[in-house]
């Protein structure tokens, strides 16, 4: 296990082993870790926090403690007097009497880091503990380090989802250095026996401002990646979707604009007369209103009952068809229609609800004919799959 251990002006974690670890022992290790000369072993003494002398007969029993603290090295005849060693503040006193945060989190010695440095870690381990203690899950990070003074690599990796969260949420996807920093500060500071005593920080593990690695920085990296996915699908399927009810701006515009009222002349004109030339020209000037029936899911049903003329005149399917897409991708799509698209169209039409007039349009798709054949509605084969489309 490691135990802090001040000596001076120094302080550092002292590792020792074994489970009927003695005072003599633990002593041998300190000495060492510190550079203190064998002669100074007589007159050496230990205390804990409290500044409370711990000897030989309660040494074994105060190791196993929960609250270990921070254990003081001193010479009997030093001329330094214990009143003189700082005391834990207020501040730091009401935040380790809180519901959940561990009792060691506190440093306790005169040679602490400077004010300053001190105010940054109090408040960096103030953050996460607000974090910890608001988040769902994290009062149980909390108790776990408090009875174990260790995560198992699953609640680490949740400690690090709710603060990374966190992060993200209050800094956006990709968080300054100073921030991460801060949070990885933080991290050590309240929970100390996650510090890494081999690093120069103790918190690199987590966020290393070096070479800004860490558990911290991957899993915001994971984070950005799937933020990045998500904003990829959503474009994507703003951008791709298709189908008749798709909101596109047409390829060319008619020259006419009608208003409401004579767009509803024009279709009944077009309900009454045989002349071919003038059909064509009024739906064309009808092209705006028809696309508005096809995009309303309440009227789309209606536009063979409004334009029938779509029944018996040929030509005004590929004429919508180019007014829509333009002259270049209407010639592509005539030439795949025959291997590419008729089949698939006519099996779809299949799955409609069934009508006599579709049953003629499959009907006639589907007809053996030779190259310009004509069925008996007046279609070949392939005008009559456009028109199983188109409905």
């Amino acid at each position: 296990m490691l135990i802090k251990v001040k000596f001076n002006h120094e302080q550092k974690f002292v590792k020792v082993s074994g489970a009927d670890l003695k005072l003599s022992d633990f002593l041998d290790e300190a000495f060492v870790k510190f550079g203190i000369p064998a002669s100074k072993r007589a007159e050496t003494r230990l205390y804990d926090s409290s500044y409370t002398e711990v000897d030989e007969d309660v040494f074994e029993e105060v190791i196993k403690q929960p609250n270990l603290g921070v254990f003081i090295l001193r010479f009997e005849n030093s001329s330094q007097d214990l009143a003189q060693v700082p005391s834990v503040t207020s501040e730091e006193s009401s935040l380790q009497n809180a519901n959940y945060e561990s009792d060691d989190t506190s440093l306790l010695s005169d040679g602490s880091p400077s004010r300053k440095q001190q105010r940054v870690e109090d408040e960096a381990r103030i953050l996460v503990q607000k974090i910890l203690q608001t988040k769902p899950g994290g009062d149980a990070i909390i108790r776990e380090y408090n009875k174990t003074k260790s995560l198992t690599d699953s609640t680490r990796r949740k400690m690090i989802k709710i603060l990374t969260a966190d992060m993200t949420e209050k800094h956006s996807t990709s968080p300054p250095r100073n921030i991460r920093e801060m949070y990885a500060q933080g991290i050590v500071a309240l929970f100390p026996y996650l510090r890494d005593p081999y690093t120069k920080n103790g918190y690199e593990h987590y966020y290393d401002p070096q070479s800004g690695q860490g558990y911290l920085t991957w899993k915001i990296k994971n984070i950005q990646r799937n933020s990045a996915s998500s904003e990829n699908c959503r474009r994507s399927s703003q951008s791709f979707s298709g189908g008749p009810t798709s909101e596109r701006e047409a390829a060319s515009s008619t020259d006419v604009i009608l208003t409401e009222e004579q767009c509803r002349e024009a279709v009944s004109l077009m309900k009454h007369t045989s002349e071919v030339d003038t059909i064509k020209i009024k739906m064309k000037e009808t092209f705006q209103y028809r696309r508005k029936m096809i995009q309303d899911p309440n009227r789309s049903t209606d536009v063979l009952t409004e334009f029938p003329r779509f029944l018996d005149v040929q030509g005004l399917i590929e004429q919508d068809f180019v007014l829509l897409f333009g002259e270049k991708t209407t010639s592509k799509l005539l030439e795949r229609w025959p291997t590419t698209f008729m089949h698939k169209v006519i099996q779809q039409s299949k799955s409609l609800n069934s009508s006599q007039a579709l049953q003629d349009l499959i009907d006639c798709a589907e007809m053996t004919v030779k190259e310009n054949e004509i069925g008996d509605a007046g279609w070949n084969s392939d005008i009559a799959s456009i028109l199983l489309y188109f409905i």
